[in-house]
C-alpha cells in the first residue's frame, strides 16, 4: 500500500484510549479496530498513541518499554506510565498492578461475571487520559483525543470538570484537547453506583442529567455522550438506529439532542492481516477472488472438525460471541432443520453459558453435521471464513461487524441480519442484484428464526443450481474495498472539522492555514491542510 499525500504539513497527535487493542488483547472488534486504525491514520499524518491498561499480557509484550512517570496517588492507587514501540504501534500503558494485574479476560474474574472493582480500574484509565491531555506528564501533549467506548468515557467528564474547577479557582486555563467519544456498542455502558462519584474523584455537581447521571447511576458512556466535543459510531446505519427508542439503549434523548455531533464512520480492517495467500491460518493459500484455490480449505476444516467428507455439502460458519445480541440463541432454536439438505454447520466462539451448553448437546446429536469449537480461537476466526461457503450472522443489533468484512474478503458469503453496520456492508441478493452482479450476500429481517432458516435454504438453493451466479457472488463481494482507506479520510476530515480548521478560501486553494495555538495545538507551529476538493474521498483515499 502506498502512502497517502498527508493533508498536514506538521503531524496531529492524537491519543487513543480504550481497554483492548490486538495483538496484544482482544475479546471482540474493539481490540482489532483500535490495532488497525493507527496504522491507517499515519499516512495521513495522525501520529497515534494508544493508551492502554497495563494487563498481564500487555506488560509481557513490551520488553522494551520506558518509563514515562511515577503516580503515587491514581484516583487511590499506585500506578506507573510506561511507553513502548511494538509491531509498528506507539503505546503508552497505565500499570497499575492492584487494579490490572490479574489473569484472564480484561472485564470479567473466573466464574464469568464483571470484576466488582470494573468502576475504579477504568476510572484510572480515564483519569491518566485527561493528566495527558492536559499536559500533567512528560509524555508531550496530544491534540486531540479518541475516547473508545465506555472504559475511557470519563475521560471528556474529567477533562471538563478539571476545567470548570479550574476556573472557579481563578487559576489560569489552557485550552482543553478536544475529545471524540466513539461508540463501539452502546449495549454496554459502564453502569455503578452512584455512590462511587467520590472514589472516582468526581465533584457533586457530575451526578446529573447534565452529566454521568443516568437512571440514578453513574455511566461512564453517558459521561462521555454528554462532554465529548464529537461522537462517532462505527457505522452509518448503527448513528441512525442508537438515535431510536429500540436502538438506543435509553439513551437515545440524548443521542437525538446530540445529533448533529454524531456521525456513523464504517470500521475497515487491515488488508495485510486479512489476506487468504499469506494468511498463516489458512492452511492452503489462495489469492483474492479465487473461488477454486479455497476447495482444499473446505476439505481440511471438514477434516478438523469431524464433519463428513462431502464436497457438495453446503457449509455454513458462525465466529461469533455466543450472546443472544449476536442472535445465537435463535441459531440453536433453529439448527435441527437448519442441517436438511445436505448442509453443515460450524461454530465458534464463547459467551452465554447456556448457549454454550444447548450447542454442545447439538454437536452429540448431529455428528458429522454440527461441530462447534466453544472458546475465542483469533485463528479459526481466520479459517473458517477461508473455507465455508458462507458466514452466518444473525445478529439483533450489530453497530458495524468485523467478520462479514473478512468473509467478503476470504470468499465465503454472508448471510446477515439487515442490522447496522451488516446492512451499510452486504449488498442482498435480490433478483435484480444478482442479475447485474452487484450482490454480495444475503440479508433477513424480522430476526426470527423462521426468517433466519428461509434466508439460508434461499442460500442454499442458488448455491446448489447455479454455482455460477454464486461464484459471482464470492467475486463481486472480494472486490469490495473492507480497507480503511476512505474511512481513515473521513476521520481525516473529522479531526480538521474538530481542530477548527476553516472550510472556506479560495476555490482555487488547496491548503488552509492552521493558526498555532488554536484549539489545543502546541504553540509555536502552524498546520496546513489539504482543502476540501470536490470528491475529498477520493482525494485522500490511498491507493492499493
Amino acid at each position: 500500500m502506498m502512502n497517502a499525500v498527508t493533508p498536514f504539513s506538521a503531524p496531529i497527535r492524537l491519543l487513543s484510549v480504550a481497554a483492548e487493542m490486538f495483538p496484544f488483547v482482544k475479546t471482540g472488534g474493539l481490540g482489532d479496530v483500535v490495532g488497525s486504525l493507527p496504522h491507517a491514520l499515519g499516512p495521513y499524518g495522525v501520529e497515534v498513541t494508544t493508551l492502554l491498561p497495563g494487563y498481564p499480557a500487555v506488560m509481557a509484550a513490551l520488553p522494551a518499554r520506558a518509563p514515562v512517570m511515577h503516580h503515587p496517588d491514581l484516583l487511590g492507587h499506585e500506578a506507573t506510565l510506561w511507553s513502548a514501540h511494538v509491531s509498528g504501534l506507539d503505546l503508552l500503558v497505565l500499570d497499575v498492578p492492584a487494579l490490572f494485574d490479574r489473569p484472564g479476560n480484561p472485564y470479567l474474574g473466573p466464574e464469568g461475571q464483571d470484576w466488582p472493582d470494573n468502576g475504579i480500574r477504568f476510572a484510572t484509565l480515564a483519569r491518566m487520559a485527561a493528566d495527558i491531555a492536559w499536559g500533567h506528564t512528560p509524555h508531550p501533549r496530544p491534540d486531540l483525543v479518541q475516547a473508545h467506548d465506555w472504559q475511557a468515557g470519563l475521560t471528556a467528564a474529567y477533562l471538563h470538570h478539571d476545567q470548570q474547577a479550574a476556573e472557579r479557582g481563578g487559576l489560569p486555563v489552557a485550552t482543553r484537547v478536544p475529545v471524540v467519544q466513539t461508540i463501539h456498542n452502546l449495549a454496554f455502558q459502564g453502569r455503578f453506583p452512584a455512590a462511587c462519584l467520590a472514589e472516582f474523584r468526581l465533584p457533586p455537581e457530575a451526578f446529573s442529567v447534565e452529566g454521568c447521571e443516568c437512571y440514578g447511576a453513574i455511566s461512564f458512556l453517558k459521561a462521555g455522550l454528554y462532554h465529548a466535543d464529537r461522537i462517532t459510531t462505527v457505522s452509518p446505519s448503527y448513528a441512525q438506529e442508537i438515535q431510536t427508542p429500540e436502538g438506543g439503549m435509553g439513551l437515545d434523548g440524548l443521542l437525538r439532542h446530540r445529533g448533529d455531533r454524531l456521525e456513523g464512520i464504517l470500521n475497515g480492517i487491515s488488508t495485510d492481516t486479512w489476506n487468504p495467500a499469506s494468511d498463516p491460518a489458512v492452511h492452503f493459500p489462495y489469492m483474492v477472488g479465487d473461488t477454486v484455490g479455497r476447495a482444499p480449505n473446505k476439505r481440511d476444516l471438514q477434516a478438523e472438525f469431524g464433519l463428513w467428507a462431502d464436497p457438495d455439502a453446503f457449509v455454513v460458519g458462525v465466529v461469533s460471541r455466543l450472546t443472544a445480541q449476536k442472535g445465537i440463541d435463535l441459531l440453536a432454536d433453529v439448527t435441527p432443520r437448519l442441517l436438511e439438505g445436505n448442509t453443515q454447520l460450524i461454530v465458534v466462539g464463547e459467551g452465554d453459558r447456556e448457549i454454550e451448553r444447548r450447542l454442545a448437546g447439538l454437536q452429540r446429536q448431529f455428528p458429522g453435521r454440527f461441530a462447534c469449537h466453544l472458546g475465542y480461537s483469533e485463528s479459526l476466526g481466520h479459517r473458517l471464513p477461508s473455507a465455508v461457503d458462507a458466514l452466518l450472522i444473525p445478529s439483533r443489533f450489530e453497530p458495524c461487524g468485523l467478520t462479514q468484512l473478512g468473509a467478503l474478503r476470504y470468499g465465503a458469503v454472508p448471510i446477515a441480519a439487515r442490522v447496522g453496520g451488516l446492512a451499510d456492508t452486504i449488498v442482498n441478493a435480490n433478483p435484480a442484484a444478482v442479475v447485474q452482479g452487484a450482490a454480495t450476500g444475503f440479508l433477513f429481517t424480522p430476526i426470527d428464526g423462521e426468517t433466519l432458516l428461509a434466508t439460508v435454504a434461499g442460500a442454499r438453493q442458488l448455491y446448489r443450481r447455479n454455482r455460477r451466479m454464486w461464484r459471482q457472488l464470492q467475486l463481486t463481494g472480494a472486490a469490495y474495498d473492507v480497507s480503511w482507506n476512505d474511512k481513515a479520510a473521513h476521520y481525516v476530515r473529522l479531526f480538521a472539522e474538530m481542530l477548527g480548521l476553516d472550510a472556506g478560501g479560495r476555490a482555487d486553494s488547496n491548503v488552509i492555514s492552521l493558526p498555532s495555538g488554536q484549539r489545543g495545538l502546541r504553540e509555536g507551529r502552524r498546520r496546513r491542510i489539504a482543502r476540501r476538493p470536490p470528491r475529498l474521498s477520493r482525494a485522500l483515499a490511498v491507493p492499493h
